[in-house]
């Protein structure tokens, strides 16, 4: 359904369930979100409308159903019985937002999730002029900045995360980090839960993980990625970055709903650094077939805001997401939102929880690529022959999936994949 445009309008497209008529209750969304309100304003003159309502550019209908899926919703009558499905694009002038995010989000994901005639509303895509890309930077290093940066081409970039999460001292996150590095992994992350607390805090934590990459990349030539958590209010932000950057790191990383839209485009303008963008709380915008965001949609405000990376889960994972939306996802992100020569706004997708070297093989079929970011914390620190071990299995699958060999056949000729397999695909 996606579409690229290049008018003044900002399109969006909704998947609707109401017990009304369809073209009736897409009537509403548009008047909400626009010009319009519950009753007929004298106000609302013809001329008005032309220059401002939104508009309701086509819908596609879909099987309807017996049942409401959410509760609430009003119907035209006790005895209604047939609840109707549809795709809906709704357009607005661009005059009306201007290339603000915030305020994009409150008009394409605003009250409508709230309106009584519906009992299902998901946004599931949009396309918004070019004009916000000479508002907004959008991602400063992406997938080739990130490879340039760590030097690895031809592969996905093999991560991990601190584990555990929380709990570890300064000294101890930084022993594991020199475990880490010297296993040969290419980035590694703080877990979300490891902020700025008092137990860990983040200057401390800095300075003793930089020391071990710094002498690490002295030794081997080879500079680790750490994506440290600098999640905070602005200015705590902004501090992080800087001492990330003081320190010689190369990469930051923030929770997206915790700091929002305007928090993270102040981060990118200030930074310097790649920004490691996290989707945690992602299922409360998603989980519901019936209600929220689809990640298609949602990846796109954060990707013109500047992220150059961005969670999409992965493949039999540990949460409830099918490895269809998983592989959706990934492709949204290395789509580009425009057609050259605009930028693309281009992000790396980073694959993740209950990542091994058993979905290699299944994610690089899948998704036809290896621009990605593969982090795996059991699939490495779980290996039975240890970190190393764990790493060499994850660049031995992904070798197997981009020369086409079979993983079990190159499992027989590689123990450490093969003990690998065993301990994970079984």
């Amino acid at each position: 359904m996606s579409r690229t445009t290049d008018s003044e309008r900002v399109r969006a497209r909704y998947w609707i369930e109401t017990a009304y008529a369809t073209a009736d209750a897409a009537a509403v969304m548009a008047g909400e979100q626009s010009s319009g309100t519950f009753v007929a304003l004298p106000g609302e003159t013809p001329e008005l409308l032309e220059r401002a309502a939104a508009r309701v550019e086509w819908i596609e209908a879909l099987e309807p159903v017996n049942a409401p899926s959410l509760p609430g919703a009003g119907r035209p009558s006790a005895d209604t019985s047939v609840w109707n499905r549809a795709i809906v694009e709704l357009s607005w002038p661009l005059e009306n937002i201007g290339t603000s995010l915030p305020n994009l989000l409150a008009t394409v994901a605003g009250n409508l999730f709230e309106l009584k005639q519906f009992s299902g509303l998901k946004l599931v895509d949009l396309d918004v002029p070019k004009a916000f890309c000479e508002r907004y930077p959008g991602p400063a290093y992406g997938v080739a900045g990130t490879r340039r940066l760590t030097g690895v081409e031809g592969r996905p970039l093999i991560g991990t995360i601190v584990k555990p999460s929380v709990g570890l001292t300064p000294a101890a996150t930084a022993a594991l980090v020199r475990e880490l590095a010297d296993a040969g992994l290419d980035f590694i992350k703080d877990d979300e839960l490891q902020a700025n607390g008092p137990s860990c805090p983040l200057e401390e934590r800095v300075a003793a993980v930089m020391r071990v990459l710094n002498a690490h990349a002295e030794r081997s030539g080879k500079m680790v990625m750490y994506a440290f958590n600098i999640t905070g209010d602005i200015d705590e932000m902004l501090r992080g970055h800087d001492l990330v950057l003081k320190a010689g790191g190369n990469c930051v990383m923030v929770s997206l709903n915790s700091v929002g839209l305007a928090g993270f485009s102040a981060l990118r303008r200030h930074a310097q650094l790649p920004i490691h963008a996290h989707r945690n709380g992602w299922g409360y915008l998603n989980r519901s077939p019936a209600l929220g965001f689809d990640y298609v949609a949602w990846q796109k405000f954060w990707r013109l805001a500047g992220a150059d990376h961005m969670h999409v889960n992965g493949l039999r994972n540990k949460f409830c997401e099918s490895d269809d939306s998983v592989i959706r996802s990934a492709r949204a992100c290395l789509t580009p939102m425009y057609p050259p020569p605009t930028p693309g706004c281009q992000v790396m997708p980073v694959f993740a929880s209950g990542q091994t070297a058993a979905q290699a093989a299944d994610t690089y079929r899948a998704l036809g690529s290896v621009d990605l970011i593969y982090a795996c914390g059991g699939g490495v620190m779980g290996h039975p022959d240890g970190i190393g071990a764990g790493v060499e299995s994850l660049r031995l699958a992904w070798e197997a999936a981009v020369r086409g060999v079979s993983l079990d056949e190159h499992a027989g000729r590689h123990a450490v994949l093969r003990r690998a397999l065993q301990r994970f695909a079984g």
